[in-house]
């Protein structure tokens, strides 16, 4: 599948190699995760910065990473994995929220500051049970047990 349009993501860590990011990225994507050749593009103003192409389940996504912080990822973009039950969402919750930290309502943060909304793919139906929203207001991770 050709992607015309290509989410880029920018990263920054210590050293600006994306390799701490790609090998973070394919532990829990494993199989469903590719990368293609790493392009050094050397000193910028940002630092030293490395970029690369990366599927995920897929969706084509080009990741940039700097040495110095430049923009700070925020709550207004975030990737959604829709789970097709408890197992998988605790998966991949888990893994996030280890070295990043949970929010609310299946929201979370990996340690790259990169948002994730961890949901189970019957979440309409969920949402449509009495008191629904209640018992999501009150979740960090969905419990699908719960609703």
């Amino acid at each position: 599948m050709n992607n015309k349009i290509i989410p880029c993501l920018w990263f920054s860590t210590n050293n600006g190699k994306i390799s701490e990011l790609i090998n973070y990225y394919k532990e829990i994507f494993q199989n469903d995760f590719k990368s293609l050749e790493v392009m050094k593009i050397g000193e910028t103003p940002s630092g030293y910065t490395e970029m690369c192409e990366v599927e995920i389940f897929g969706q084509k996504y080009s990741l940039m990473n700097t040495e110095k912080a430049h923009h700070v990822m925020n709550d207004s973009f975030a990737l959604m994995i829709g789970c097709d039950g408890q197992e998988e969402i605790d998966k991949y919750w888990n893994y996030f929220t280890k070295e990043g930290k949970e929010s609310q309502c299946g929201w979370c943060v990996d340690k790259y500051g990169l948002r994730w909304q961890i949901i189970p793919n019957n979440f309409g139906e969920l949402m449509s049970k009495p008191n629904s929203w209640e018992v999501m207001m009150k979740q960090t991770k969905i419990v699908v047990g719960e609703y």
